[in-house]
């Protein structure tokens, strides 16, 4: 089990409040401090729960007028870290949070469980998976998406559990 926060391909420069929104039912967008703007709740950890994760992610980040191909990516992104939350947590934990934030010159989706192990696939520079297997890349394809937008995946422990946190800089 990895113990330590790792940052892919570098550390975010600011980070996110502990106290962002209060889990729970998703609600209207909060200011956090200058400029910085949150939604977070907390959907029953289910795979029935991502088709309903992506229209909330893809509604605050059209609200906030998110250019297409950023929202694109971060709605795949956001899909593969709610079923990783689902399939490698669920059976650890029942927590799920999802977290939207837009600062001054980025956005970031951050999908957080009760599971403290921190995942070892998908995030070494240079790690392959095999042919026929059958999982092992959802953070690989989250990985590349973020890198493709000039963006870091950082994995991070959150209480008990672990955050996975995708943070892309806007145009």
């Amino acid at each position: 089990m990895l113990t330590a926060a790792r940052t892919v391909p570098a550390p975010l420069s600011a980070p996110v409040p502990a106290s962002v929104a209060p889990v729970g039912e998703p609600r209207a967008p909060s200011v956090i401090g200058a400029g910085c703007r949150s939604v977070r709740w907390a959907p029953r950890p289910a795979l029935s729960a991502v088709p309903c994760v992506r229209a909330r992610v893809r509604g605050v980040l059209e609200r906030w007028r998110i250019p297409a191909a950023i929202t694109d990516a971060l709605l795949m992104a956001a899909s593969e870290l709610v079923t990783n939350a689902v399939c490698h947590a669920g059976d650890v934990s029942d927590r799920l949070s999802v977290t939207v934030m837009r600062g001054r010159g980025w956005v970031l989706v951050e999908v957080a469980d009760g599971d403290p192990e921190l995942p070892s696939v998908g995030l070494e520079v240079g790690l392959e998976v095999a042919l026929d297997a059958e999982g092992g890349r959802g953070l690989m394809i989250v990985q590349l998406l973020a890198a493709e937008l000039r963006g870091v995946v950082a994995v991070l422990p959150r209480g008990r559990g672990k955050g996975v946190r995708v943070r892309v800089p806007l145009p």
